[in-house]
C-alpha cells in the first residue's frame, strides 16, 4: 500500500476540501442536456491514493428524481436492476439498467427502508410500518424473518446485510416510529441495537446495543470486520458522528468495538454517515450529509480510516451500493434522487 506522511496528507486533504468547496459552487445541468466537462470536478481527490478510483472520462449522472427520501439501494445482478426505497411515499422503486427506466416496484411497501439481496437472489427488506424484516421468496410469498425481540416489537429495522454463511445482520435504530412521515408513531420499547438472524435456524441474537442509533452497516471484503454507522446525534446530544468497527471473525459475534472514523472535517463541520459499502480493496464508501454544499454526498475512507475522496452531490446522500455488470458503478440514493458514477474499483459484496 502507498504510504504518505501526515503533513503531506493534511496538505492534500486541505487542498481537496478547498477544491470541493469551489466545485460545489459551480452549477451543473443534471438533465444531461449540457454535458459535464471531464474530469468531473465533483469527484474530488483528497489524497493521491484515491486517484486510481476516479475514472476521468465519466461523470456523475442523475438517474431519477421524484422521491421524498430515497434509501436502501440494492443491486440485482441477474435481473440487472436496482431496487431502492422512497420511504415517505411508501413505495419501493426499480431502476432497470437496460433502458434506464425507473418505475414503482412495490406499493404499498410498509414504508420499507433498507434492502439487500441474499445469495439465492431473494430480496430482503426492512419495514418501518411492519417493524419487521421480511424476505420475498421466488414464489412471491413473504416470509417474516424478524419482528420481535424477547417478546417486544422491534423499533423499526433500518439497514441490512447478508453473510455468505446465510446469516442476516440488521440494525434497529427506530427512526421509522418517531413520527408519521416514514411510518407510524409509536414508543421505542427496546434499546436501539444490531441483530443477527441465523440462516439455518432462524434464531435471532442481539450482537450489540452499545451504539446510540446504529444505522448503515457493511462487512469488510473478507467478512472479518463489521462497520456500523452511528447516527445517534439526531436524538442524543452526547453521541458522536462516527463509524464504529468490530471484529467479526467468528461470523456470529462482535468483539473489540472501536471508532473507525469521525465524520468531522476541520473547518467544515461534522455530518452523519448513513449507509455504507466496502470495495474489493477494503475502502469504505459512505453516504454523508446534513452539513451542506462541499460536504454532502459520498465520503471514501481507506481501511485504516483516512478520508481520501469525496463525491459531491447537490443533495444529502442516505445510502449507496455497487452495481452494474462489473459492480464498478456506485449507486447513490440521495434525498429526492438516484445518482450513479463509474469508479475504478468494484463492490466487495453481492448487493
Amino acid at each position: 500500500m502507498h504510504t504518505i506522511d501526515r503533513r503531506s496528507f493534511l496538505s492534500l486533504a486541505g487542498a481537496g476540501v478547498a477544491a470541493a468547496a469551489a466545485s460545489a459552487q459551480t452549477p451543473r445541468d443534471w438533465s444531461g442536456k449540457e454535458p459535464m466537462r471531464y474530469p468531473d470536478p465533483d469527484v474530488v481527490v483528497l489524497d493521491k491514493r484515491f486517484a486510481k478510483y476516479k475514472v476521468n472520462n465519466t461523470a456523475i449522472q442523475r438517474l431519477y428524481t421524484g422521491a421524498l427520501w430515497a434509501e436502501g439501494p440494492a443491486w440485482n445482478g441477474a435481473g440487472r436492476y436496482l431496487v431502492f426505497s422512497d420511504i415517505p411515499n411508501d413505495r419501493q422503486m426499480r431502476w432497470i439498467e437496460e433502458d434506464g427506466h425507473a418505475s414503482v416496484f412495490r406499493k404499498p411497501s410498509n414504508f420499507t427502508n433498507g434492502n439487500t439481496f441474499d445469495f439465492e437472489g431473494r430480496l430482503i427488506s426492512c419495514e418501518h410500518l411492519g417493524r419487521r424484516v421480511v424476505r420475498f421468496e421466488h414464489s412471491g410469498e413473504v416470509t417474516v424473518l424478524a419482528d420481535k425481540w424477547q417478546g417486544k416489537p422491534l423499533n423499526a429495522p433500518n439497514d441490512i446485510v447478508v453473510h455468505p454463511g446465510g446469516d442476516i445482520w440488521f440494525t434497529d435504530p427506530g427512526y421509522g416510529i418517531l413520527g408519521r412521515y416514514e411510518g407510524t408513531k409509536a414508543p421505542l420499547e427496546i434499546k436501539e441495537a444490531v441483530y443477527r438472524i441465523d440462516g439455518k435456524t432462524g434464531r435471532m441474537e442481539k450482537v450489540t446495543d452499545e451504539l446510540f442509533k446504529p444505522n448503515g452497516l457493511c462487512f469488510s471484503p473478507d467478512y472479518k470486520k463489521l462497520y456500523i454507522c452511528d447516527t445517534g446525534s439526531t436524538h442524543y446530544p452526547e453521541a458522536k458522528n462516527i463509524i464504529q468497527v468490530y471484529d467479526a471473525s467468528d461470523a456470529k459475534t462482535l468483539r473489540n468495538g472501536r471508532q473507525f472514523i469521525s465524520m468531522e472535517i476541520a473547518g467544515k463541520g461534522s455530518g452523519l454517515a448513513d449507509g455504507i459499502r466496502a470495495d474489493v480493496d477494503g475502502n469504505i464508501w459512505t453516504g454523508a450529509g446534513w452539513v451542506g454544499a462541499g460536504y454532502d454526498g459520498v465520503h471514501v475512507f481507506t481501511p485504516s480510516g483516512e478520508r481520501i475522496g469525496m463525491i459531491l452531490l447537490p443533495e444529502i446522500c442516505a445510502n449507496v451500493c455497487f452495481g452494474g455488470t462489473h459492480r464498478n458503478r456506485l449507486f447513490m440514493a440521495a434525498s429526492q434522487s438516484l445518482y450513479a458514477v463509474y469508479v475504478g474499483t468494484e463492490g466487495a459484496h453481492i448487493a
